[in-house]
């Protein structure tokens, strides 16, 4: 079904039924401060399998991240966060950035990678961080699979593409191009291993 959604101030009663459709175990594609994601609760290892089988990709090395509500949220995932690397955070977000940090045992094992990292997100979107708000704790992001990527800023068009496949295509607006800029955090000297949409000023 596609889902039209007010993109400043979403609908109270629509996020709630997209929230409680992922805690069912159920697949959407939303929309975020860069690209349309695809995503469900990551306590749903079923769910988390099937955008993986639609990915072609294995859940131990797809690049899979999380969209966290706020900061306190997002240091629940990852291990201790030094006064630094909170001041740093605290300067980027939200915005369109996904920072790989150490995962902490809160992160599902179906998401943990050999490296035991995450990438976490707090995207400047309403939409999303009303999702996260709604589901209680964050929500998948996975990137759509193919290279369609113009095509991809059209909800409607993802909608024909994907509607066999998930349960929810959200209409936000049209959608952005440029995928965040990825920050790795686990080393000393943190460093950008994808430039995106966001300039990152350590």
């Amino acid at each position: 079904m596609l889902l039209h959604i007010h993109p400043d101030n979403p609908q109270p009663r629509l996020i709630k039924q997209l929230a409680e459709c992922m805690l069912d175990g159920g697949i959407i594609i939303y929309p975020t401060d860069t690209i349309y994601g695809m995503g469900c609760d990551i306590l749903q290892k079923n769910a988390i399998e099937k955008i993986c089988r639609i990915k072609g990709v294995d859940p131990a090395k797809a690049q899979l991240s999380f969209i966290c509500k706020d900061l306190s949220d997002l240091s629940d995932y990852t291990k201790s966060i030094d006064t630094p690397l909170y001041r740093m955070l605290k300067n980027h977000l939200p915005g369109a950035f996904t920072f790989i940090l150490p995962a902490s045992k809160q992160v599902p094992k179906i998401l943990q990678s050999k490296k035991s990292t995450i990438g976490l997100r707090i995207p400047d979107n309403n939409i999303c961080l009303a999702l996260a708000q709604a589901v209680g704790h964050p929500i998948l992001s996975a990137s759509l699979p193919g290279d369609m990527i113009e095509e991809y800023t059209d909800p409607e068009v993802i909608f024909e593409k994907f509607k066999h496949e998930v349960d929810f295509v959200i209409d936000g607006g049209i959608g952005g191009m440029i995928p965040s800029t990825i920050v790795d955090c686990t080393t000393a000297e943190w460093m950008v291993t994808r430039e995106g949409l966001a300039v990152f000023e350590g």
